[in-house]
Formats: structure tokens, sequence, C-alpha cells
């Protein structure tokens, strides 16, 4: 098969979402579909494709309800202005999101179909909440099936934070994993992130967004809100338990809630080179899989397992990682289970201090791996995501020398 390339990624910065105080958050007069549709027509301004060799828009959304509701991906499409013979479809993998979408594009791409895909993911968890949101109806049914519940108690998964709780207690019984731990994983979260968003690491892909507030003020947001350089370790375990009065997954060991937008700019070498463009780097493998709702945090790792065995890889080849840090737990049984040396992990901080729109984070995972690569001198990442629901998502990206 041919080979898929990443031409190009951009991202906005992620704001701080919060459903129940709207006025706070940075970007709440925004609709992340508009910004979408400004990083793709950004991506095609510094690329200088011209938009009618586009051969598919995939944009992905983990709530794809209300104003996420994308027309079967054609409005960004037409928000972005593009020739309206470029077609769409829309993807929902959750919090793997708009990594499928690179997936699908990618093999768009290897199997000859496509020559230059853009894949995108969005999520504004202020306006579309994912709780006591009245355009999200799951099937509560699901609770009482027996299979469903033989193992564990309480719901088959659709609470993130009990899918959490549940991935500790068998972390802590397998591995040892504390709440010491996960917390400490989080504040090094924030000051990795720090140190990237002070250095500049993270200008390289922003997107600065101007925001215009219902007073006629304007702001220019150019870095990821929820970063936070002063917190300490022992802020952190001060935190109370956020979702069992007895649980040890706090505000502090999670993934904020965020808003925010990303894109991916994917071509074969042949298209990339006749447009004069560099790759980033080279979409090597990817994977996906499945376990039980649970403790959907496992996912990952059947995921990176299917990308290592496509790649012709083992876990210790691969240079950089990125897993998202939905929860601090998510991170550390992954790297337990996989035999990750830690100090190969968000080496640039992760979710919990970056933010993890759902539904764009997973194109953030991925377009920040070849600029990683590029910063160390290294030639292998893998970029995973666990998924509500209980599913993993995995991409390996070559930056060849």
């Amino acid at each position: 098969m041919r080979k898929a390339v990443i031409v190009d990624y951009l991202r906005s910065p992620f704001s701080r979402s919060r459903p129940q105080q709207p006025e706070r958050d940075k970007f709440n007069p925004l609709r992340m579909d508009h910004v979408a549709a400004m990083l793709i027509e950004k991506v095609i301004e510094r690329t200088g494709v011209a938009p009618s060799e586009i051969d598919e828009v995939i944009p992905a959304c983990a709530l794809g309800v209300w104003e996420q509701w994308t027309y079967g991906g054609r409005s960004i499409t037409m928000l972005a202005k593009l020739p309206v013979e470029v077609p769409a479809v829309f993807v929902d993998r959750q919090c793997g999101s708009s990594m499928s979408a690179i997936h699908f594009g990618a093999m768009e791409i290897m199997t000859g179909y496509s020559d230059l895909v853009f894949a995108c993911g969005m999520e504004h968890m202020t306006h579309v909440p994912m709780a006591e949101n009245q355009w999200i109806n799951p099937p509560m049914d699901l609770i009482e099936k027996e299979e469903y519940r033989k193992k564990y108690e309480m719901d088959t998964g659709f609470v993130m934070g009990f899918t959490a709780e549940r991935l500790f207690k068998e972390g802590a019984e397998k591995y040892g994993i504390t709440r010491e731990d996960m917390d400490k994983w989080s504040l090094r979260s924030h000051q990795l992130a720090s140190k990237a968003q002070e250095g500049g690491f993270f200008d390289g892909e922003v997107m600065p967004v101007t925001v215009t507030y219902p007073d006629g003020n304007t702001e220019t947001i150019d870095k990821d809100l929820s970063v936070r350089p002063t917190t300490s370790l022992e802020r952190i375990q001060s935190l109370p338990p956020a979702f069992t009065s007895d649980g040890v997954i706090t505000a502090g060991n999670s993934s904020p809630l965020n808003a925010g937008a990303s894109c991916v700019m994917l071509a074969s070498e042949d298209k990339a080179k006749s447009l004069g463009l560099t790759p980033l780097g080279t979409i090597k493998s990817v994977g996906w899989g499945a376990v039980h709702p649970a403790v959907m945090g496992k996912g990952p790792v059947p995921a990176s397992k299917m990308a290592l065995k496509h790649a012709g890889l083992s876990a210790n080849d691969i240079d950089v990682w990125e897993i998202n840090e939905a929860f601090a737990i998510v991170a550390l049984w992954c790297m337990k289970e996989l035999g990750i040396n830690p100090e190969k992990v968000n080496v640039k901080g992760g979710a919990i201090a970056i933010g993890h729109p759902l539904g764009a984070t997973g194109a953030r995972l991925v377009g920040t791996i070849p600029r990683i690569l590029e910063v160390e001198g290294e030639k292998y990442g893998l970029a995973t995501a666990c998924v509500g629901g209980g599913q993993g998502v995995a991409t390996i990206i070559e930056k060849e020398k």
C-alpha cells in the first residue's frame, strides 16, 4: 500500500469549559464547528494547497448533537468555504473520534482512493455538556443486562469517573498504584506542559483565536487555559473525591472540561512531493480495540498492541508516547501493562494540564507526536487514547531521518 503522511497539523488553544458558569469560559461566544473550519482555512493558506485538490474532509466529535451536529460533516466544508464538490463524512468514536478520523483518512490514502484528506476534531463542553444534556439519551436499560453486570457493579460505564475508580481499584490490587502516584503524575503533567508552554513548543501547533465578547471587547487567546504553572502536590492532594464519597479520583488527577478544535492534513507521499511539502511524519500503523465499558481506561492497551503488531514493532521500540490523560490512572495502568518507561510518556505534558476537548484530543495526540520526535531527534512515536464505552485507539508515527 501507499504511504500516508502527515503534511500539517494545527489546533486551537483549549479553553476551560464550565457548563454551569458559561460566562467563565473564554470560548463561550464561539462555536467549535466555526473554529474547526478556521483551522482548515489556515492550513490551506500556509500549505498553499488548492481547495479543489482536497479529496475528503472528515470532521469528528464525541457529542455530535445540537450545535455540534455537522450534517454528516458537510457543514464544516461549507464553513471552510471549500468547493461544493469536496465530500465529507462525520466520525464519532467518543474520545478517540478525531484519531479514528485520521485512521479513515490514512486508509483512503493507503488504498489509493484519496490523495489529500483533512481530518479534524472539535468539542465545546460548555455548550454541549456530557451531563444533564437533554439531547443525549443513552439506553439506560443496558445497566440491567446481566452480561455487563456479572463482574462490575453500578453502571456499565456511562459515568467516566466511575470507570476511573474501578480501574484504580484494579491497578492498586495488581500493581500497587496509589492515589499519591496519580497526584504526582498530575503534577508532572502541569509542570511539563508549563515548561513547554513557556518554551514556545506549543506555538508551533496552536492557532491564536480572537474572541468577541457580548460587551464588544475582544481578546486573542493563544495558549491552553487549563495549564497551572503554580500548582503543587499539596494542592492536588487536598482536593476531595469528585465522583464517590470514598473515592480517589479528583479534579486534580482528572482531565478538565474543555472547548477546542484540531486539524491534521494527510496526503500520499507522492502528493506531498508534488505540492512541494515536507511531511511531518508517516502513519506507520493504526490500532483499535475494545474492553469492558466499566473500565474503559484499559482501552489503549489492546489498541496499542494492534498498532505495534502491524508495524512489526515492540513497545520498547517506541521512543515517544502520548497516552491521553483522561485520568491519571489511565496513563499509569497503560505504562504498567505495556512495560513503558514513564520518561518516554507525555513529555510535553498531557490532558490533565493541556485539556481534553473530547473530539479534538485524538488529532492533538497524533499531530503533536512528529513535532516531539523532531525536537527529541527520535524515530517512532505512539499516540493512544481510552474511549468512553470501553474502547481504545492508537497510531504509530514514524519520523524518517
